[in-house]
């Protein structure tokens, strides 16, 4: 029997059978993995309550023909226990696991960064230090730039003029007067600020923008992963975001 052992996120659950589910999980060393846990389902199971989505959790897994076959699991960190009773915490947390699942393509293809990254995005929200889409925010653009696609925020993206008119997202960023597409955008300059700070975690500066900076980073930012995703994040129709 080939057995393994790794960490990671469950990023969703999905019902098998009677009593059993698939779990999908994003692990430390493995990348993302698509395994059984039987008899999750019943109340008399051992390990039901630390499969669920938002866990980081140790586990040993069986690897199995087409799926692998969860053996034990012992919790690290329920991040949903903290989040479950937060709305606003709740879906930016929902939206991270979605977008986490997406950005990894693969099974079994290692992401370690993607995974750290999904870590400190749980943990962040969980604490409570920061507002809820600031978190999100910051985890998008720093999982986007992880994946190669980091938005260019100092200089044009088409022709590295510094000289910043627009947020083009088919360009890849902001642009300058001459490079900018039709239909971009035109956010103020502290909206731009505030997604810089947020891509290299400059909290000071991030806590101490405006709402109205925030909205229009959050839309800005939200378009930018959509597109690159190909594909819309359903949890995002349910983040809250902040008043202008």
């Amino acid at each position: 029997m080939s057995l393994y052992r790794d960490e990671g996120v469950v990023l969703r659950t999905q019902k098998l059978g009677e009593a059993d589910r698939i779990i999908t999980v994003l692990a430390k060393r493995t990348g993302k993995v698509r395994a059984v846990a039987k008899g999750v389902r019943r109340t008399t199971s051992r390990f039901g309550a630390r499969l669920e989505p938002f866990t980081h959790v140790d586990l040993q897994f069986h690897t199995g023909r087409s799926l692998d076959i969860v053996t034990q699991a012992e919790t690290i960190r329920p991040y949903g226990e903290a989040l479950a009773i937060d709305y606003p915490r709740y879906t930016a947390g929902s939206a991270m696991l979605e977008t986490a699942d997406r950005l990894t393509h693969g099974e079994k293809e290692p992401a370690l960064r993607q995974f750290l990254l999904l870590v400190g995005g749980l943990r962040t929200l969980a604490d409570g230090v920061h507002e809820s889409r600031l978190v999100l925010d910051a985890y998008f653009l720093r999982s986007l730039a992880v994946a190669g696609y980091a938005p260019a925020l100092e200089a044009c993206a088409r022709c590295q003029a510094p000289a910043i008119r627009a947020f083009a997202i088919v360009a890849g960023g902001v642009v300058c007067g001459a490079c900018k597409p039709a239909g971009s955008a035109v956010p103020a300059g502290e909206t731009i600020g505030l997604m810089t700070a947020l891509l290299r975690g400059d909290w000071v500066a991030a806590d101490a923008s405006q709402p109205r900076h925030r909205s229009e980073c959050s839309g800005l930012v939200a378009a930018y992963l959509q597109w690159h995703l190909e594909h819309g994040i359903r949890s995002l129709r349910h983040v809250e975001r902040e008043p202008v």
